[in-house]
């Protein structure tokens, strides 16, 4: 598109001395252009199926023990945990095998001592 807008530019519009600049700078934005849309398109695979699931975290919306259901993505899905979780938790998904995804419970965000102490005001 603008290769041949330079080359209209040069035909009917500009001066006899910036008709191959013109048309040269058109031709260079194409080829860049087109560069670069083919180096987006092929950036990385498309990622589909339920193995795209592997590491993500799930809502448990029926208690799994060790089997029930959980919410990721939009979508309820058959799971399994072999140490439990009840509704509500956290989880995150392990492994697919089926339709049923394996998932454990969420560890715990490790509880840093020295912020719970009160600090000594200097007065």
């Amino acid at each position: 598109m603008l290769l041949a807008g330079s080359i209209l530019l040069a035909v009917f519009v500009l001066p006899d001395a910036w008709d191959v600049p013109v048309v040269v700078l058109g031709a260079v934005a194409e080829v860049a252009e087109t560069a670069f849309w083919v180096w987006f398109s092929r950036r990385g695979d498309a990622r589909v199926g339920p193995q795209t699931l592997i590491g993500a975290p799930a809502v448990v919306a029926q208690a799994c023990r060790p089997t029930g259901s959980v919410r990721i993505q939009g979508e309820v899905w058959s799971a399994r945990c072999d140490a439990g979780a009840d509704a509500g938790a956290t989880v995150i998904v392990r492994s697919v095998e089926g339709l049923t995804l394996v998932v454990e419970r969420k560890p715990l965000p490790e509880r840093d001592e020295t912020s719970s102490r009160p600090t000594a005001n200097s007065t």
